[in-house]
């Protein structure tokens, strides 16, 4: 059977947003940062022309918001943080994605036997 083109692509575009929101829930964090840190989980790694459109569209839902903070390496910075509406928007996934994990796992398996 041929392998299945854009598998991992469909996956990353209906979970980057939560992960995104994740990596700011407990820290802000500036975009540079945020490439950075999904580029250490090779299945997330992202470019800056794919992360700040989803920030605009993060900030336009109401679940990040920004603040900007002057750099020792440069100019002012733009931090995201999460919201309360995006707490509660990634507290949600959290509880879908486990249920819908648990769900494939059981009938695809994490083993061929």
């Amino acid at each position: 059977m041929d392998e299945l083109p854009g598998l991992t692509p469909a996956l990353r575009r209906g979970t980057l947003e939560f992960c995104v929101l994740a990596l700011v829930e407990t820290e802000q964090r500036y975009g540079v940062e945020l490439v950075r840190r999904l580029a250490a989980e090779p299945a997330l790694a992202t470019s800056e022309g794919t992360l700040y459109p989803l920030l605009a569209r993060l900030r336009r839902a109401g679940w990040i918001a920004t603040t900007w903070q002057e750099s020792a390496a440069g100019p002012p910075r733009r931090y995201y943080h999460l919201t309360a509406a995006g707490k509660e928007a990634l507290a949600r996934f959290r509880l879908e994605w486990r249920a819908f994990s648990t769900a494939v796992d059981r009938i695809v398996g994490r083993e061929q036997k």
